[in-house]
């Protein structure tokens, strides 16, 4: 079949013949039909997030199931799935308390395993991690929603449990953060969004953000509210959002840590005194279970989300290994998702 591979950390991406992937007893074969070009996927390739070489990236896919294990009972050949990237093992206490996203034990495609970025793709523990797709959702939408959209998803409705009417402050406008703002409005919030690129932030006014800001200025933001924020997300990753988004917060407030803190920020500090006194909440979040996918698919079926506003382009799986390079330059990214098919 073919793939792109990379055989070293930042080495060639290249389109290759690599053989077919095996169906586990418990597991699936997927023929791919749409996969999103993810920055994680990058950061994988680049080295920031270590993987087994050589690696086929790829972690945000949808198609139909071309093989199944004898041990598989609730999926057949031919049916529509998706799938969330983090893939539990539907066995330990987290998978069985609906928390997969934090199984300790979890496989995702394209970090742990070949993933997506091929014509066919291996699944685990298939019957807890496939995804049936409702007719009315195309594979490209489904792809769209693999990793950045669920992510933000499960932010804002598990993890910060925003309300409508509730104001919500999105720091850092890429794909996870427009997402967050098409949530956010879909939930029936009032959205701030803050982002130094002027691009991003007519892009944040275009999905429906009520206020759009270069800095956070914590004054500003405390002043519009009424007295802060119910919810902060940090879309970005860096230690000035993420304190921002904690500054920003009115009493009782939530802070969702969603963008990786890497490098020198990893152990970045925040202001505790705030956290305490206030008595807010900070909590991380790391994509999105199976078991919550129908929720999130239902408000795609009947268009009271539509993740195809967030796609900048539809590609070819040949097309893959330039986009994937173009990511070490934000300035010359297209905006938006850029989602290959897999014909």
């Amino acid at each position: 079949m073919r793939a792109v591979r990379y055989s070293s950390v930042g080495g060639p991406l290249e389109l290759v013949d690599v053989p077919e992937p095996v169906c586990p007893a418990d597991g699936a074969v997927v023929r791919v039909e749409a996969t999103g070009i993810c920055r994680s996927d990058w950061h994988a390739w680049r080295g920031h997030d270590p993987v087994p070489l050589p690696m086929i990236p790829g972690h945000e896919f949808a198609g139909t199931v071309a093989a199944v294990g004898p041990d598989v009972v609730g999926f057949a050949v031919g049916d529509r799935v998706t799938v969330p990237f983090v893939n539990g093992c539907g066995r330990c206490a987290w998978c069985l308390a609906g928390d997969a996203q934090v199984c300790p034990d979890q496989t995702q495609p394209g970090f742990t395993h070949p993933g997506s970025y091929a014509e066919l793709v291996q699944v685990r523990a298939a019957d807890f991690n496939l995804v049936r797709l409702p007719d009315s959702v195309d594979a490209v939408t489904a792809a769209s929603l693999g990793c950045r959209f669920a992510t933000s998803y499960h932010a804002l409705t598990r993890q910060s449990r925003l309300s409508a009417g509730d104001w919500l402050a999105v720091y850092g406008c890429g794909g996870v953060g427009a997402s967050a703002i098409l949530i956010g409005k879909a939930l029936g919030a009032q959205v701030v969004a803050i982002d130094p690129s002027p691009a991003a932030r007519e892009r944040a006014a275009d999905l429906g953000a009520d206020h759009v800001a270069a800095v956070a200025d914590v004054d500003a933001i405390l002043e519009l509210t009424g007295g802060g924020v119910h919810v902060s997300i940090d879309a970005l990753g860096s230690a000035e959002t993420a304190a921002a988004g904690v500054r920003t917060l009115r009493r009782r407030g939530r802070h969702v840590q969603v963008g990786l803190m890497l490098d020198a920020h990893a152990d970045a500090p925040l202001p505790w005194g705030q956290v305490i006194s206030k008595e807010l909440e900070i909590v991380g979040s790391h994509g999105m279970a199976a078991a919550d996918y129908p929720e999130l698919l239902a408000m795609v079926a009947d268009g009271r989300l539509d993740p195809r506003r967030l796609i900048g382009r539809v590609v070819t799986l040949a097309d893959a290994p330039t986009e994937l390079a173009a990511m070490d330059s934000l300035v010359a990214r297209t905006p938006g998702l850029v989602v290959a098919t897999v014909p």
